[in-house]
């Protein structure tokens, strides 16, 4: 028999992150996830998603964000590290 649904730890432990993490990413939607009684179980269909298939624009444009926020922060103690 192949399992088809994930739970929420078995989740966590492929994704290398807790379980309140996961359950993190399905309130903002980032997992797709189906409520079974009061646990969520995540398709395996789904997990490709999951694990970085293509990037989606609202995902380009957090990175950009996140790249440009660094830059902003940190950008003389990147020139210094670049000259070493």
């Amino acid at each position: 028999m192949v399992k088809e649904l994930l739970s929420t730890i078995e989740v966590a432990k492929i994704l290398g992150i807790s379980r309140v993490a996961v359950f993190k990413r399905i309130k903002l939607g980032r997992i797709k996830a189906k409520k079974v009684g009061r646990n969520f179980v995540i398709d395996k269909k789904d997990l490709g998603d999951i694990l970085g298939g293509e990037l989606t624009p609202r995902s380009k444009e957090e990175i950009e964000k996140a790249v440009k926020k660094t830059v902003q922060e940190y950008g003389e103690t990147l020139k210094m590290l670049g000259k070493t």
